[in-house]
This record gives C-alpha cells, sequence and structure tokens, in this order.
C-alpha cells in the first residue's frame, strides 16, 4: 500500500442487508484508482481506500447512486495517519434507512419501500378482484399488477448487474417474476413481487435498529458546555472546547469534555461511559470523562482532550472500526455466497432443462420449480447471519463498558483457556492502605493520628494511606526532618517522635519485637515503627489489598472454566501474599519481557488473554491471544489491546467472555437458520410441494428471524449470565 493512502467514508442510506454491501463493494471496485473498499451496513458506511490514482469523489457517489442508494454528500477524507476522526459529524438519529435520503426519519409507509408495498398490495388486491368478476381478464390483471410493482426492483437489478454484480435477490426476483408470467403462473408471479416487498421494509427495519445502538452512543455526547472566559461563564458548542479551556459543570449536567477537576468535590456517575453502576466520589485532580453526569455539586473542570478525541468519540471510532474489521466467520460466509450464487444458478438451469429434455417432463411444471429454487436460493439471510450479530454483540458490549476492536476479537475471547492478570492496579487497588496497627504503649487511633501529624506534608504512598486512615485531623508537628533511608523525625503536641523503617527503629532500642515485624513482612506487608527516644509507641502494617470486587470476578471466571495467573513485577512476598488471598498461581518479581514469555508460553497450551493497565504491560498486552486493557488505562495500553474494560472491574473479563460466547452462539444459530431454511424449501420445491411465494416468504423471513435474533444480543446482561 502507498504511504499516503487516504481514504473516503461516506454514510449510504439503504443499504439493509449483506446483498447491498456486495452490490456496493463490487460496483466500486470496478472504478479506476479504487484500491480498497469496506462496507459495514450495521454502521450504514461505505470506506472507500485510494490507490495511487485518485477516484474523484463524484464518480464514487454516482456509482452508489446509480444502485439505488442515498449518499451523504459530506464525505470525510483522511489519511491513514488519524483515520476516521471525522466521520461522525451528523446526527445518527434516523431510525430507518431506506433508498432515497429524503426518507430519512419518515414513518415506513411514506418512504419509497413503504409506498412499492402498498402499491403492489392494492394492485394485487385489485387483480385477485377482477379475476373473481371476470375470470378471463384474471391472467392480464396478474400481469399488470406485476409488472407495474416489478419496474422498480428490476431497475435496481439492471444497475447492479451493470455496475459487476449479475446475482443479486433483485435480479432473481425480476427473472423468476417474469418467467411465471411467461409460463401462465401470473397470480404466483404478483404474490412473489408483494411479499418480496414486505421483506425489504421489514429488513430496512431490522437493520435501522440494529443501528440505533450505537447511534445511542453518539447521543451520550454534549452538545454545549458553559467556559468560563475571564470569570464569566458563556455557552459554546462542545465541539469547540479545546485543551486548556476552564468550564463550568452544574449538578445534573453532562461533562461536556475530557478533563481534570480544579474546583470542586462531586459524586459523579460514570455509567453512560463504562456502565459502572455506583457513582465514584471525585475531587480537584481527578479525571472526569466526557458524557458522565455531575450529580450533586458544581466543577470546575480544565479540559485536556478535544471533542474528536474524547472518550465518548473513540469509542464511537472503535465501535465503528471494529465492525468493518469483519470476523473469520463473516470473512468465510462472504466468501461462500460469492460461490453459492453461481452454483445455485447452474442447479436451477439444471432443473428447467433437464427432466422435460431427458426424460420428456412438462415444460410449465420444470421451469416453475427452477424459478423457486433460484428464490430461495439467495443467500441474503445466510450473508447477514454474522454481521448482524456481531454488530450488536460490540454495541451491547459498548454500552456496558466492555470496548471490543472487532470482530475477530469479539470471536476469539470466548475460546479463552486462561487469563494472564497483571497484580498493581488490576487485581490490587495499586495503592498501600493500613491494614494493621499494633500498639505498644498508646492506643491504636492515637498511633495513627500522630504519625499522621509527622507524615502532613509527604506526598508518599505510605503517608497518603497513614493520614487517610487516621480518625481525626492530625495536630500539627513541627521540626519534621527526613533521615534519608530511615525515616522522620519531628516534634508533636511537645513530644519529639520518630517514625521509620523496622530495620532504622531496631538500631534505636534494646528492646525491639522482631518476631511480629517479621511475621507481618511474611504476609507480603510494609511495616513503619513510631517510637518516642527508644520506646516503641506502636507499628503499623500497610498492603497494597486486593480490590473489593477481585474474589467474585475470578469466581465468575472459574465458573466460565477459564484459570487464572498472576504476572507481576512486584516483590515475591507480596505478590504470594495476594496470590494466596486470591487462590491464583503466581509468577512475580517479572520485567516486562519476562511477562510477554510467559504469555507465550501460556499459549502454547490454548488461546490467553492478559489484562494489564499499565505502559509496561505493552509488550504482554500484545503477546496474547486477546489483550484486555483495564480500566480507562492508558493509551499505550488502548492502543496495544484487543478489548478494553471502561469500569475498573475484574469482573469485566469475565462479562467479556460470556458476551463473546452469547454472539458466537447467536451467529451459530443464526446460519443454522438460514441454511436450514434454505435446505428444507431448496428439496420441498424440486419435488413440486412447495411454491414460489413460499420460497419468497422463507427467504425473507429467514432475514428478518436472523436480524431479530442477533437484536436480543442488544438485551444481553453480562452480569446476569456469568
Amino acid at each position: 500500500m502507498n504511504k499516503m493512502a487516504a481514504a473516503h467514508r461516506l454514510k449510504v442510506e439503504g443499504m439493509d442487508c449483506a446483498s447491498c454491501a456486495l452490490k456496493i463493494e463490487t460496483a466500486l471496485k470496478r472504478l479506476p484508482g479504487v484500491e480498497a473498499v469496506s462496507v459495514s451496513v450495521t454502521g450504514g458506511t461505505v470506506t472507500v481506500t485510494e490507490g495511487a490514482v485518485a477516484p474523484s469523489l463524484p464518480d464514487v457517489q454516482a456509482a452508489i447512486r446509480r444502485l439505488g442508494f442515498g449518499v451523504d454528500d459530506h464525505a470525510h477524507h483522511d489519511d491513514h495517519h488519524h483515520h476516521h476522526d471525522h466521520a461522525h459529524d451528523h446526527d445518527h438519529d434516523h431510525a430507518h434507512h431506506h433508498d432515497d435520503p429524503a426518507d430519512k426519519g419518515k414513518p415506513w409507509w411514506r418512504t419509497a419501500k413503504g409506498r412499492l408495498v402498498i402499491a403492489s398490495g392494492v394492485l394485487l388486491a385489485a387483480a385477485f378482484g377482477i379475476e373473481i368478476a371476470v375470470p378471463a381478464a384474471g391472467v392480464w390483471a396478474f400481469g399488470v399488477a406485476t409488472l407495474l410493482a416489478l419496474v422498480p426492483v428490476a431497475r435496481r437489478a439492471f444497475a447492479a448487474a451493470t455496475s459487476g454484480s449479475i446475482f443479486t435477490i433483485e435480479m432473481l426476483m425480476t427473472i423468476a417474476a417474469i418467467g411465471a408470467l411467461a409460463i401462465g403462473a401470473g397470480e404466483e408471479a404478483a404474490v412473489v413481487v408483494f411479499l418480496f416487498a414486505v421483506g425489504e421494509v421489514l429488513e430496512g427495519y431490522a437493520a435501522g435498529r440494529a443501528r440505533k445502538g450505537i447511534a445511542a452512543l453518539a447521543a451520550l455526547r454534549p452538545r454545549v458546555a458553559l467556559r468560563i472566559e475571564a470569570g464569566v461563564t458563556r455557552e459554546v458548542a462542545a465541539e469547540t472546547l479545546v485543551p486548556g479551556d476552564r468550564v463550568l459543570v452544574r449538578p445534573g449536567d453532562r461533562v461536556p469534555a475530557d478533563g481534570v477537576i480544579r474546583k470542586g468535590r462531586a459524586d459523579i456517575d460514570e455509567s453512560p461511559v463504562n456502565g459502572e453502576s455506583v457513582p465514584r466520589a471525585k475531587g480537584p485532580g481527578d479525571e472526569v470523562f466526557a458524557g458522565t453526569i455531575t450529580l450533586d455539586a458544581t466543577l470546575t473542570i480544565e479540559v485536556t482532550r478535544g471533542a474528536e478525541d474524547n472518550t465518548i468519540a473513540r469509542i464511537i471510532r472503535l465501535v465503528e472500526e471494529a465492525q468493518e474489521a469483519k470476523a473469520p466467520v463473516a470473512r468465510f460466509i462472504d466468501r461462500f455466497a460469492r460461490l453459492y450464487m453461481p452454483v445455485v444458478v447452474a442447479i436451477a438451469l439444471a432443473v428447467a432443462l433437464v427432466p422435460p429434455l431427458a426424460l420428456g417432463a412438462d415444460w410449465d411444471t420444470w421451469i416453475y420449480r427452477a424459478l423457486a429454487l433460484l428464490l430461495i436460493a439467495c443467500p441474503c439471510a445466510l450473508v447477514i447471519s454474522t454481521p448482524a450479530a456481531i454488530a450488536a454483540g460490540l454495541s451491547t458490549g459498548a454500552r456496558q463498558g466492555l470496548l471490543i476492536k472487532g470482530g475477530a476479537a469479539l470471536e476469539t475471547l470466548g475460546s479463552l483457556k486462561t487469563i494472564a492478570f497483571d497484580k498493581t492496579g488490576t487485581l490490587t487497588e495499586g495503592r498501600p492502605k493500613v491494614t494493621d496497627v499494633l500498639p505498644g504503649t498508646l492506643p491504636p487511633t492515637r498511633i495513627l493520628g500522630l504519625a499522621a501529624a509527622l507524615e502532613a506534608g509527604s506526598s508518599h504512598p505510605i503517608a497518603l494511606a497513614i493520614r487517610a486512615a487516621a480518625p481525626e485531623t492530625p495536630a500539627l508537628a513541627t521540626d519534621i526532618a527526613a533521615i534519608a533511608g530511615e525515616g522522620l523525625t519531628g516534634t508533636v503536641d511537645g513530644w519529639p517522635l520518630f517514625i521509620g523503617n523496622p530495620r532504622a527503629a531496631a538500631r534505636r532500642t534494646d528492646t525491639f519485637d522482631h518476631e511480629t515485624v517479621a511475621a507481618l513482612e511474611a504476609e507480603g506487608k510494609t511495616v513503619a515503627v513510631l517510637m518516642d527516644g527508644d520506646v516503641v509507641l506502636g507499628l503499623i502494617a500497610l498492603r497494597d489489598e486486593p480490590r473489593a470486587d477481585a474474589r467474585e470476578g475470578l469466581a465468575a471466571l472459574r465458573r466460565l472454566g477459564v484459570s487464572g495467573v498472576m504476572l507481576t513485577g512486584d516483590n515475591r512476598r507480596a505478590a504470594e501474599a495476594v496470590a494466596r488471598e486470591l487462590g491464583l498461581e503466581v509468577h512475580a518479581e517479572l520485567m516486562p519481557a519476562d511477562k510477554a514469555r510467559i504469555v507465550g508460553e501460556l499459549r502454547a497450551r490454548g488461546p490467553v488473554g492478559k489484562v494489564g493497565d499499565g505502559i509496561n504491560d505493552a509488550p504482554a498486552l500484545a503477546a496474547a491471544t486477546v489483550g484486555i486493557a483495564m480500566g480507562t488505562g492508558t493509551d499505550v495500553a488502548l492502543e496495544a489491546a484487543d478489548a478494553a474494560l471502561l469500569h475498573d472491574r475484574v469482573g469485566g473479563v469475565a462479562a467479556l467472555i460470556a458476551l463473546s460466547r452469547a454472539t458466537m452462539g447467536n451467529v451459530r444459530a443464526n446460519v443454522a437458520l438460514a441454511l436450514g431454511a434454505k435446505g428444507i424449501f431448496l428439496v420441498t420445491t424440486v419435488l413440486g410441494l412447495t411454491g414460489m411465494w413460499i420460497a419468497v416468504l422463507a427467504d425473507t423471513g429467514a432475514t428478518v428471524l436472523v436480524t431479530l435474533n442477533a437484536l436480543r444480543l442488544l438485551r444481553f446482561r453480562a452480569d446476569q449470565s456469568s
């Protein structure tokens, strides 16, 4: 691919099924200078990658319009460097996607496809009426009804055929209807065309429903913001915010952009972005995300990311890209469909010609059966069976804070046998907490109060943990001095005190209790000793504790038959203590390269997932079958990972696997439905048990059933299934 390969992304109206996508793809690939075409039916987008000679945009749009689809005039042109940042400038709010862009948002009966259904229905009823009144004129009435309703279908069939797609459902329809008229099956022909029109409307409705799943994400984006300019607030469009702007967010408002709180404390409802059900308390210095809701107080926020790069924009982009990246199953079915159509046409020809020519059978009967066979053979339901389910799975995941980058990742997640977890910040909180206070000569609360007073000015994680655990506001300490490698000295309420590590403390007294300290350290804890001269006032033990949900999350994985293992750079003692508590196998004191190596070794035994949150996890995330970034993690982890959990919950990993299994189950059910319906009716048609209109019902019915089955995934809740 040439270095500056650029792409146009167009919004296309009226793509309801996979055969539409194939038509567009075939037509565009014939244009000069088009290198690759990627069509997303669920996203309603077509992306055209240019080769050395750039195709003109009007040519691309004209080619799509000729096939009977509507194209949005605003194309987006992007170089691959910041691929597809601008594809989201329009609202995707319309529920129905039909062939005519003017039909956007109208009720079905006022759209082009809807009018066709009504017109052919009226003509059909009229023809039946005429036949009853004047039996001789019936044939002509049905003929007129068929041809009038067939005109738009035949037009689309012809456009597709001249663009390179000969075997389209429209073409099969046209051949079958004209053929049926030719052999005198006028009633059948009229019913077939009517059913086809009904099917088109149903498919359009189902496809529109699937698209709304993604549109719901776009709706989370706030439209306006209150920007603070020279102490005055002004309402501006949220898109215009740039990093460094200060904005005011009132209670009940959506946060307009990703940023950092500079003033105020509030509970923030993050469920729109990560599905986290419990609001989080946040204050100065904490990060907030676009689309989350401030519940109870006013905040001043400094914007850190522009609108095209905020959390929600990135989620939408990931989901859209994910839908365009086809799953292996989908790629296989596409290839299958391309071979399948010509084969079926050949079989239909044989059915029409062989019995009459070889066996002297009745021409009309066998031509009729061949035409019915052609109609059944349309692979619409089969081709859409996979993308519909995968799109539904991806958007369900995104709404619950489970981001999956593509069908392939969604497909493999369900097959994982082992999950390798990072320790710090993934299985544990990532910061120490006070676990025990062992009093010497003072009560525990007093020990913590004095220690907190000494540590008041320090930003060391241990100092922060002691201050967080202290019951009251600490007294003021004076003459604080740090002793390198030992601890701190200072005076509190006239008391000269020392707080420091056990080694330093042992040198200051003869009666040091080494056993107790050793026992605490064996549990992976860090010990701080508070002393007055040579008297030990108390011991404070701290440890980075497992997350509240870690045990439950691992149990959910075990229920799914997936085992966990812990990989950490942390010291062996601390790692083993946490692993014992969680019931995990552990590898400690690892460098990033070691993590990647162990993941590679585990892969030899079966598919492996790697969960981590830090930059040092990027190599291991990439080495795993599926890399899962934890939490809002670092951007690097998000880039390297195949999936991301936007809420920092260990249970999210099990939810991802459950969602993948549900989606793949749905795909299998869809393929079975589509092929099963086809198989049964192919046999019954050749035997002459079912006629042509049943054939169309079977195809449309299967397509609609498959799409509706896929939409069931939109209601999937991972936490209920595990």
